[in-house]
């Protein structure tokens, strides 16, 4: 078999020095407490249709002694840089685990590799450090991908309020709400959108259908195309709304775009939903929304939702802002594409979703690759490149409700990984800004694994450096 070298990439505006290098054996296989709530976790995923993960990696304690040390390393890693070690990632089993030891500019900070399941992916450090650093580990590849996203409840704070909303990298989640217990087929995600915003996500991706469409009531019921997204009772648009709020009141340094189409059963047209939404929620003197047909900047959009609409306006809306509009248009949205832009010029969409089989699976990663790739080409700020910057809007999703094995999670299963990977190593080749776009997700944040989202925020690093 062949060894991998441990390789390092340094995705932080600072440069590191690995120093300290240790080897622990793999625990032993004798079945503890731990290993019968992995047991039982794991049959309640097959019960719920839900996907296996590896069995739970242990965290490494002060007891637990190295049968390995090198603790005179001093491998310069500069910001921004991938390095290739002479360090074989294990010498007697695949299953080892590592601790290694960085310095940054006088603080030393810690990371246990595989990372353990029952931890975030944060180093460990000083009290009051100067950098807080968080590792996303490729165990495929033995490599390690260094990144400045450990603030994920408030990491907007960190970024001028001059930078165009259009140019950072965002993590997002399509049909946002669908955490609730419904069929396999329905269900997108694992975590609540509370928890989704807690963690990073700044994009969701919302289909509602109005309860009342003739009198133009508030309702607005949260479905999955003409499915309810919970089969425990109907769930509203103006509680998701409410947690929304709490969540910007609390942060005021974020933002959340919101994009909102309507779907399901009955006879609503797009016209009342957007009535709708300006009478009941979007106000003109309401200061949460932003409305204006234009990308903001993100000192205009701290604090505010982003409408993004994917429906068709009302007369009297089409006229508003000077007769620009309202809100961001997606109304022309193409339909299961590759690589589309809006007629608005605001919005370029990967979003092909029709994956018939589970062996065209990797024909959608190469479209998210792909789409990614365009996004970090846009270079921003524009200097020698001036013109629209639109979102690139890239949906991680695909499904086909007649096939088991390509429903969103077991799609989510192969399609998160495989992006991570990408994000986490594609850097040699890259001639952009290394922007990500908004990258749409499903499934993240199942068993506490945000490594997507670090990743994506992560990617902020080099924008925020920039503009310093």
């Amino acid at each position: 078999m062949v060894v991998k070298k441990l390789t390092i990439r340094n995705n932080t505006d600072t440069p590191i020095n690995l120093k300290r290098l240790e080897r622990f054996r793999a625990p032993g296989q004798s079945i503890g407490t731990d290993h019968i709530t992995s047991l039982a976790r794991n049959f309640t995923r097959v019960l719920t249709n839900q996907t296996r993960s590896e069995a739970p990696i242990a965290t490494l304690s002060q007891a637990d002694k190295p049968f390995d040390e090198q603790a005179e390393l001093d491998i310069h890693i500069e910001a921004f840089t991938t390095k290739e070690t002479d360090l074989d990632f294990f010498k007697e089993s695949e299953k080892e685990r590592l601790r290694l030891v960085f310095g940054a500019e006088g603080e030393e900070h810690t990371i246990q590799v595989p990372i353990p399941t029952s931890e975030t992916a944060t180093m460990k450090t000083v009290d009051n450090p100067k950098h807080r650093f968080t590792g996303v580990w490729v165990k495929p590849e033995s490599f390690l991908a260094i990144y400045s996203s450990a603030n994920l409840h408030a990491w907007m704070r960190e970024l001028r309020d001059d930078t165009l909303l259009s140019s950072l990298s965002i993590p997002g989640t399509h049909n946002s709400p669908t955490c609730h217990v419904a069929p396999p087929s329905v269900r997108c995600q694992a975590v609540s959108p509370r928890e989704q915003l807690r963690n990073g996500v700044r994009f969701f991706d919302i289909r509602v259908q109005p309860q009342y469409p003739q009198e133009l009531k508030e309702d607005l019921i949260l479905v999955h195309s003409v499915f309810p997204v919970s089969l425990t009772g109907t769930k509203y648009f103006r509680d998701l709304m409410n947690e929304v709020n709490d969540f910007l009141d609390k942060n005021p340094s974020e933002t959340l775009i919101i994009s909102l189409k309507r779907e399901g059963p009955g006879d609503a047209k797009d016209e009342q939903l957007a009535q709708i939404l300006h009478n009941h929620y979007a106000k003109d003197d309401n200061q949460r929304w932003w409305t204006r047909p234009k990308i903001p900047t993100l000192g205009e959009a701290r604090g505010k939702v982003i409408l993004l609409r994917r429906f068709n306006l009302s007369e009297d809306l089409k006229t508003k802002h000077d007769g620009h509009g309202w809100g961001l248009d997606g109304s022309a949205w193409a339909d299961n594409t590759a690589n589309a832009n809006c007629p608005s010029g605001q919005l370029c969409i990967q979003d092909f979703y029709e994956v018939q089989e589970p062996t065209n699976i990797e024909q959608k990663i190469q479209y998210v690759k792909d789409h990614i790739d365009r996004a970090s080409k846009s270079r921003y700020p524009f200097g020698d490149h001036p013109g629209p910057h639109p979102f690139f809007i890239n949906f991680l999703s695909a499904s086909n409700f007649w096939k088991t094995n390509t429903w969103p999670e077991k799609i989510a299963a192969k399609v998160n990984p495989a992006v991570v990977n990408y994000i986490c190593r594609r850097h040699e080749n890259d001639d952009g800004d290394s922007s990500t776009g908004i990258l749409v997700t499903d499934w993240v944040g199942l068993d506490g694994d945000w490594d997507l989202v670090r990743c994506i925020v992560g990617m902020n690093a080099k924008l925020r450096l920039r503009q310093n």
